[in-house]
């Protein structure tokens, strides 16, 4: 083998390892969008029912999960919103919130969080406790999912 034949053999070698790792990000970024509660299976509803922020009388409306669905999620249903993350290397580190919406007395978007932070919405409960909920995306649909919470909270807050 010659050195010509060499060097095209590593370049080669070198381009293909690039355009894996470009598909790879983009499949795990293209995976991670707002979708529509329906969109969920039977398997990941029934993980959030385990961690007691979902009930069997509502329905998930948005959901995002910045990696894994059983490992973290953020979504909003009829009658709450709510977000989790399950730390796959020590439980003490599980993060599982939810409101209410009666007992949310101010919510905040955060649709410019940087270039590390996806968007998300700031939630104050009544007791003053606070908790994040994620949604990135597109703006659009970012803008539109804040304004469903909202509008769902308002006409559920009385």
């Amino acid at each position: 083998m010659n050195r010509k034949t060499c060097f095209n053999c590593g370049f080669k070698q070198w381009l293909t390892i690039k355009i894996l790792i470009g598909a790879i990000s983009f499949l795990l970024i293209a995976c991670n969008k707002i979708t529509s509660g329906n969109d969920l299976t039977e398997s990941d509803i029934k993980k959030i029912k385990k961690l007691g922020i979902l009930n069997d009388n509502e329905g998930i409306i948005k959901f995002y999960s910045e990696y894994k669905k059983n490992v973290a999620g953020n979504f909003f249903t009829n009658k709450r919103i709510a977000s989790y993350w399950k730390d796959e290397n020590n439980k003490t580190k599980d993060n599982i919130n939810s409101a209410f919406y009666q007992d949310i007395i101010r919510i905040d978007t955060i649709t410019n969080a940087g270039a590390s932070f996806s968007p998300y919405i700031n939630v104050m409960r009544k007791d003053s406790t606070t908790f994040k909920v994620c949604f990135d995306g597109e703006k659009a649909e970012i803008r539109k999912t804040f304004e469903e919470v909202i509008s769902i909270w308002k006409s559920n807050k009385k």
